[in-house]
Formats: structure tokens, C-alpha cells, sequence
């Protein structure tokens, strides 16, 4: 109880409110009801408009990405991803178990099937050590590439996920891949406005994504993104997900399946206001994590922070309890009072659609899922001291 009533207090100090506290709203105070306001009165409210332009070139400019394509949501970004990956049906991706369910749907999108491997515990994203050892221990080089033996099949990609604004081991994921013959495709969802050393998150490999939900750190209302150096997969990606149409003043012709995946100017408005904050949020964020540390380490009581060469946008705080029953304890004590607090997601293999995915050793996953909790993390008025 004593633990649980500590967290509830250092909460509730660290914001300076006794009132209930969310555990990450939007914030919209800046150019939010102009922009889109403006976009109403254009007409041009769908897929068409000048605001997927800008808010294309902002988050190239702010990632260091040369091509950036806006989609729908993160989902769609990812699964669209996969298929310029060349992640044929029936193939096997590698992810980390320890993500969000829309990681291994947009793998089930794509008539793929997840292979799940543990996470680091300084980084809750892939770790390299776990991702060698499946393929050392479960697969083999053929000539058509690497394939899991005990199925057969191809193992075409691997999908690392920037947990929780945290920058994983990607330089060592990315020589890993190289070695197998794997595109490597990075989920970073959470990691807008996140660094490892001089890269963006998402920028590494050949394809990266992002997502703009409701309760990311920048929010479209719903979106996405696909962040690429390559020219010529740029220009596939917005092709294919403009249903794939030729461009043309009136006919419709299409020459592949394509997918309605673009992001709506409407959405993109909303975006390119947050994208303008987007420096404040995050050192805001980290402003209030180094508060969290300060205050968690009195109480000695673990907080998660960012791996050594990183600088994280800390999208989620996090803390660690002793073991699930104190984790439930915890969870109980501050969403009755009026603080959002939230469990780690359910480990995506234990998940019934996923149970039968192959899986090397999730120690570490299923460690911290039993303890790991979220704390609030929104940014608000008050800035922390």
C-alpha cells in the first residue's frame, strides 16, 4: 500500500494538481482551429490539398528523412511498409512481443505471419541479442533467402518498435538484418521528435513509420506516415496508396490493387499546427521526465528513462513495480483517485490470434509486463521547474 500511495503522491506533485490528471491528451494551442478552418473553407477537405504537401515536407525537415508519405494512421503506414519491403503472403517477420497490437496486424495485413523475440530491458524495444539468437538457433540461410526451419518459411523482414519514445539497439538490429538478408522496417509510432545519436527514429533502415493518434505526441486525429530515402519507393508508396490511380485531368485508371491510404487534408491541417510545437512538447516532456526520475529515485522506485547516445521524447513515462500484485495495487490506488495510469499491453503472443506465432525466450518481455506501469505524461500548462 505504502509504494502504491507513493506513486499516487509524487504524481500528483510532479504536475502540482490534487484534480484528475489524463494520461496524455492532446494539446491544441496553436494554429489548430485557423489551419483547418482554412481547409473547411478550401473545400478541399479529403486526400487532395495543400496541407498533405506541408505537413510532408515538415516532417521530412524535422526527421531528416528525404521522402515522406502521410497515410491514414500508423497501421496503414506500416502495412503499406511491409509490401514495399517485398513481405510476401505466408512469409515470417521478426517483432518484438512487447509492442502494440497494430505492430503484428499490419504483419496478419499483409498475409504474413509474426515471429515474436524478446525485448531489451534499458530500451523495452528488440533486442539484437534476442533477435541473433532466433535466427541462429531457428533458422538458416538458402539460397532463397533465410527461412524458419520448423515451418519452412521465408523470413522476409524485421520490425523493430521504438517502445514508448525509447530508442531501441537499432544500429545492431540494422547489421543483423544485413547479415540475413532482411529488410528491416521500424515501427516508430511512438518516436516522433526521438533520437539515436544523430538519427531520427524511423530513419535508419529503408523504411520507417509514424502515427499521429489521438494520443500521440502530435496528432492528426488519426494518421500516419512512411519515412524513406529511396526515391523510387517514395514514389511507389504514394502511388499504391492513392489506389494506385494514374495520374490524369479526368480519366481513372488504375494499373495495380491499390489502397486508400492517404491522409485527408483536413487531418494534415491539424497536423502541420501540432508539427509547429513539436520542440515545445518534447521539452516539455523531457522537462517532466527528469522530474519524474528525480522523484521516483527518492522513493526507489524504478523509472524508465533513455538509453545511453539516445534523446527520447519520453511519449509515455514509465515506471517499474516489484511484481503484479503491487502493479495491480497501483493501478487501482491512482485510477480511483483520479489519475490515468495503465498497464503494459498484453504481450502480443499471448494474444489468442497470435498464440500459435513462433516465439524465442520473452523472459524480459514477461517480466516487465508484470510490472511495468504508465503514468501520466501529457503536456499541459504548467511547465516543471
Amino acid at each position: 500500500m505504502t509504494r502504491a500511495n507513493d506513486v499516487l503522491r509524487i504524481i500528483r506533485k510532479v504536475y502540482g494538481s490534487n484534480g484528475p490528471l489524463a494520461l496524455h491528451a492532446p494539446v491544441f494551442t496553436g494554429n489548430e482551429r485557423a489551419y483547418v478552418q482554412s481547409t473547411i473553407e478550401s473545400t478541399f477537405v479529403s486526400s487532395v490539398g495543400a496541407y498533405v504537401d506541408q505537413f510532408e515536407h515538415m516532417l521530412a525537415d524535422l526527421t531528416g528523412a528525404k521522402h515522406v508519405i502521410a497515410t491514414t494512421n500508423g497501421t496503414t503506414a506500416l502495412h503499406m511498409a511491409l509490401l514495399l519491403s517485398d513481405v510476401l503472403p505466408g512469409d515470417l517477420v521478426v517483432t518484438q512481443s512487447l509492442s502494440f497490437v497494430a505492430t503484428a496486424n499490419a504483419i496478419a495485413h499483409a498475409f504474413a505471419v509474426p515471429a515474436f523475440v524478446d525485448v531489451d530491458i534499458a530500451t523495452l524495444g528488440m533486442s539484437p541479442d534476442a533477435l541473433r539468437l532466433f535466427l541462429e538457433r531457428e533458422c538458416e540461410r538458402t539460397d532463397g533467402g533465410a527461412r524458419h526451419r520448423a515451418s519452412g518459411r521465408r523470413v522476409s523482414a524485421c520490425v523493430p518498435m521504438h517502445s514508448f519514445g525509447f530508442p531501441c539497439r537499432i544500429d545492431e538490429i540494422t547489421e543483423i538484418c544485413a547479415r540475413w538478408g532482411l529488410a528491416l522496417v521500424e515501427d516508430a509510432a511512438e518516436a516522433l521528435g526521438s533520437w539515436h545519436g544523430t538519427r531520427h527514429c524511423g530513419t535508419t533502415g529503408r523504411l520507417g513509420t509514424l502515427s499521429f493518434n489521438g494520443n500521440k505526441i502530435c496528432t492528426t486525429g488519426g494518421g500516419g506516415a512512411i519515412m524513406t530515402n529511396d526515391p523510387a519507393l517514395a514514389k511507389r508508396a504514394k502511388h499504391l496508396t492513392t489506389t494506385a490511380k494514374i495520374p490524369h485531368r479526368w480519366r481513372f485508371e488504375h494499373d495495380a490493387i491499390g489502397y486508400n491510404f492517404r491522409l485527408p487534408n483536413l487531418n494534415a491541417a491539424l497536423g502541420c499546427a501540432q508539427l509547429e510545437q513539436l520542440d515545445d512538447f518534447v521539452a516539455f516532456k523531457r522537462a517532466l521526465a527528469q522530474r519524474y526520475r528525480t522523484a521516483f529515485d527518492a522513493a526507489d522506485i524504478p523509472f524508465v528513462h533513455e538509453p545511453e547516445n539516445t534523446c527520447s521524447n519520453y511519449w509515455l513515462c514509465a515506471i517499474l513495480l516489484r511484481d503484479e500484485v503491487e502493479r495491480d495495487l497501483c493501478l487501482e490506488i491512482t485510477n480511483d483517485a483520479g489519475i490515468m495510469t495503465r498497464p503494459l499491453w498484453e504481450p502480443l503472443h499471448t494474444l489468442p490470434m497470435f498464440a500459435h506465432s513462433p516465439c524465442g525466450p520473452l523472459a524480459v518481455t514477461e517480466h516487465v509486463a508484470a510490472r511495468l506501469i504508465n503514468i501520466p505524461s501529457g503536456v499541459c500548462a504548467r511547465v516543471p521547474a
